[in-house]
């Protein structure tokens, strides 16, 4: 924490999937990195360097000090947790579909492309997209990028593409012109259990401090849905995203959920250095 206020100075990685984290006009912006230039910003770290990498080397990149933590607005997951420290979560997610115009095979859900062994599925590599697939025993191709995985859809590569509803909705309003719609978003279950899930910043486990002074002006902004609205607005993040507490990165990442409790029966309140 001490070298990165001394020198001003902090690297992120980065996946370019928008809105979260991207470069647009050769500058690097987005809800996280909004996000992190107001809390790095508070704790005297002004400049904010970006390191593009593919989503599914970010968590390898940083714990080989590529860079100084992972901006991507990354689920929150037991297996990841193993091999880095989450910050609180910084937002709650839904997943959506993006199909052809039309959406010609009628689906909605995960488990409608289940059901259909014609519907060619596509993720992203990484993703926890692609983990729902392969709980459902569904065969799909997995991209490098966002962008990669509309392509395919507009191409006739695959029929769907399965992310955040918040990417999905975010890339389908850039491109007007995209024969595609994206689905209304959903929480996907998994053996009849919702899988309720947030994103957050990434460090390294020894970065302790870091984590401890980031979670803290965190904290301000989530407990304030006027600042929080005021910082993620601009990218698609309306109050249905920001998190209300009822939901920490301890029980993502001890996979307490994903064993079917329900945020209502999760204890209330963040707390101060979670991951």
């Amino acid at each position: 924490m001490s070298q990165a206020q001394e020198s001003g100075s902090i690297t992120v990685g980065f996946a370019g999937e928008a809105p979260y984290s991207f470069e647009e006009g050769g500058e690097l912006t987005g809800a996280t990195v909004a996000l992190h230039r107001e809390i790095f910003g508070a704790l005297g770290v002004e400049e904010l360097e970006g390191v593009n990498t593919d989503f599914g080397s970010l968590i390898p990149g940083l714990t080989a000090g590529r860079f100084d933590a992972v901006s991507a607005g990354m689920s929150i997951l037991p297996e990841r947790c193993e091999q880095a420290s989450f910050s609180n979560p910084e937002f709650m997610y839904t997943t959506a579909l993006m199909v052809a115009e039309g959406n010609p095979y009628e689906l909605r859900t995960l488990d409608d492309v289940a059901a259909n062994p014609d519907v060619q599925l596509v993720t992203m590599t990484g993703a926890i997209e692609s983990s729902y697939a392969d709980s459902l025993g569904i065969d799909n191709n997995e991209v490098a990028g966002p962008q990669d995985g509309m392509d395919a859809v507009v191409n006739g590569r695959a029929d769907v593409f399965a992310l955040t509803g918040i990417s999905l909705n975010w890339m389908a309003d850039g491109n007007p012109d995209a024969p595609v719609e994206v689905t209304e978003s959903y929480v996907q279950e998994i053996d009849g259990v919702p899988q309720v899930g947030a994103g957050g910043t990434v460090f390294r486990t020894e970065d302790e401090q870091l984590l401890a002074a980031y979670n803290e002006e965190l904290e301000k902004i989530v407990s304030d849905e006027e600042r929080y609205l005021e910082i993620m607005g601009d990218f698609g993040f309306t109050a249905a995203e920001r998190p209300d507490g009822s939901v920490t990165t301890e029980q993502l990442c001890a996979g307490e959920l994903a064993e079917g409790e329900t945020p209502e029966a999760a204890p209330a309140g963040t707390e101060d250095s979670e991951g």
